[in-house]
């Protein structure tokens, strides 16, 4: 207790500047902020992310919806709007002249402000490592010297640094694990209105955050749900997407609708979920919901990916158990007949359902191992800065 009221006092008054490109970040940015807050009330912070960092008490420069470029050719198509941001980065953070930089996954553009801001003499905190594990292992011994202090949120990140790279970093657990649980003990905590539902059993569609990625694989998704008359299909849109650019795709079908802001609401209610790969494949199995993980994207970056990323899952549900746990329909395996395949099995195989559950039991208790992951994220970036 003393050890802790002396780590604030000297912590107080700090001023951050993180940075989140995405939903995901926003989230977990979110949580980040509002720990820093109850430690340190007095805290200036100065943000990219988006509204869920806005509302715990930072002060927004830029909204991940501006910064969401995906794929390899993606990348390069709008690499001069991504120049410029750098460019306007380094500018603001030299004014606001933080105490220290917290940066929030999103590699591409946070490990190149990392080299940047030590050279410029600042703190440099990575809260939820780049996944160099996959693709880009070489970026480590970079990420060594340009970054002050590291904290992972994958169970076997932790190990791999340390035997693989000799650093060590620190696990704080999963925050999707105290999300998900905040959530399911706070009836119905995310934001918006009850949803509406009718009699039909759900069907949850998760077809991603970024325009590229829904326009890919949710009408893959759609032309499935003809199969299902029985069932009420709904799509969880992405924040920072325009409902008018969903009803483009939703517009034949019937049994089929959309909630925005709502997507823990609809994940407690579905029979079943068909979900874009990343993080949202984590929140459906921690809602015990089952699932098939769906990834298309365009036929240059995935080939270029196929190339060089190195591990044998797309899913963080499978990367972390290290098993095949759930289905993986992968670019040209992602078709309307493959879906439909799955997604009967998901409903009507008691077995396969039965050994999902069991498995999804073990992955939330891998996750929770660590506690509280936004609240020993946050006591031990004041701690590093108080020293």
């Amino acid at each position: 207790m003393i050890f802790e009221i002396f780590t604030m006092y000297f912590a107080g008054g700090m001023k951050y500047y993180i940075i989140a490109g995405e939903a995901s970040g926003d989230l977990h940015g979110s949580n980040l902020i509002k720990e820093l807050k109850k430690l340190d009330d007095a805290s200036d912070i100065r943000c990219w992310g988006g509204d869920l960092m806005q509302q715990a008490g930072a002060h927004l420069v830029k909204h991940y919806r501006d910064l969401a470029f995906m794929g390899f050719a993606e990348v390069v198509k709008n690499l001069g709007t991504i120049l410029k941001n750098l460019k306007f980065c380094k500018k603001d953070i030299l004014q606001f002249k933080p105490d220290a930089l917290i940066l929030i996954d999103y590699p591409g553009f946070n490990l190149r402000i990392a080299r940047w801001a030590k050279q410029q003499g600042l703190k440099v905190i990575y809260y939820i490592s780049p996944q160099v594990w996959a693709w880009k292992e070489n970026r480590v011994k970079e990420m060594k010297i340009d970054i002050d202090k590291m904290i992972v949120i994958i169970p076997f990140e932790k190990e791999y640094f340390k035997n693989k790279w000799n650093w060590e970093v620190e696990y704080v657990g999963h925050p999707l694990a105290e999300e998900t649980e905040r959530h399911k003990s706070t009836r119905g905590g995310a934001k918006g209105t009850s949803i509406s539902f009718a009699d039909k059993p759900i069907i949850a569609l998760l077809p991603g955050s970024r325009k590229q990625e829904i326009a890919k694989k949710l009408p893959v998704m759609l032309e499935a749900s003809k199969f299902f008359p029985g069932y009420q299909f709904i799509i969880a849109e992405a924040p920072s997407v325009e409902d008018e650019f969903y009803r483009n795709f939703t517009k034949p079908y019937s049994n089929v609708s959309a909630v925005k802001n709502q997507t823990y609401n609809l994940l407690s209610q579905a029979k079943a979920a068909l979900v874009t790969s990343g993080t949202a494949t984590l929140e459906t199995a921690l809602f015990g919901v089952p699932e098939v993980v769906c990834y298309k994207g365009s036929t240059i970056s995935y080939q270029i990916a196929k190339r060089v990323i190195k591990v044998k899952y797309i899913s963080l549900v499978n990367l972390i158990m290290d098993r095949l746990v759930v289905k993986e329909l992968i670019q040209n395996d992602l078709t309307v007949e493959n879906l439909k395949h799955e997604l009967h099995e998901l409903l009507t195989n008691e077995r396969r359902i039965a050994e999902l559950k069991k498995d999804y039991a073990e992955l939330k208790q891998i996750l929770s191992e660590g506690g509280n992951a936004s609240v020993k994220a946050a006591r031990s970036i004041i701690h590093f800065l108080s020293k």
